[in-house]
């Protein structure tokens, strides 16, 4: 089986470092990703578009909503980091956990945490939205880390393989201000923002 490309910018390498509990301490302008100084997007790695073959258990709830986002995160489950991320950039909103049904077909992106129970309700999710249940565009998973440290090997090839039911997938290390409710932005955070506004940005102005 193919192995799924997991964008990390190989952050989690200085984990392993002991005085590492804080990862990637490089401040960035709030401004710096947003448009204006977008990227191309990136290549899908996996499906992206659903498979109506498939079938799946309800596992999120799907929510009419009038409300409007350039990006809902949609947390897969309970501390899945849903509002962090959502707060990253302007325009995106948290989907408390459910599939924003919306007037217009809107874009999302799925986040979990890397511990084995996060990563099993990311692949339901995925599942979910494969079978073409959701009525969304999904740009991607964001996998999370619940821990500082290196991902465990076990752990590491579960999210390989749920990482290949997403159209992408990035791996956020550990950031222990998030802890603390501070608007951090790392190297890997403002990569994520910057691939993600690409992607809908491009998906708004030519579609």
């Amino acid at each position: 089986m193919k192995r799924q490309a997991i964008h990390s910018d190989g952050e989690n390498r200085a984990d392993d470092r002991a005085d590492s509990q804080v990862t990637d301490q490089v401040d960035i302008s709030w401004q710096d990703g947003l448009p204006g100084q977008l990227e191309q997007p990136c290549p899908a790695t996996g499906p992206e578009s659903p498979l109506p073959m498939l079938t799946a258990e309800a596992v999120l709830p799907i929510a009419a909503t009038q409300q409007s986002a350039v990006l809902w995160v949609v947390g897969a489950h309970g501390g899945a980091g849903e509002s962090t991320l959502a707060g990253l950039c302007p325009g995106w909103a948290a989907a408390e956990h459910c599939w924003p049904r919306t007037p217009d077909q809107t874009w999302c992106v799925l986040a979990a945490r890397t511990s084995a129970s996060g990563l099993l309700a990311a692949q339901a999710a995925l599942r979910q939205w494969a079978a073409g249940d959701t009525g969304v565009r999904l740009a991607g998973l964001v996998l999370l880390a619940d821990a500082p440290g290196r991902l465990p090997h076990p752990l590491h090839d579960l999210a390989q393989l749920i990482a290949a039911g997403a159209p992408r997938c990035w791996l956020l290390p550990w950031i222990e201000r998030w802890r603390y409710g501070e608007p951090h932005v790392t190297r890997g955070a403002d990569r994520l923002i910057r691939e993600l506004t690409a992607i809908t940005d491009t998906t708004r102005r030519f579609i």
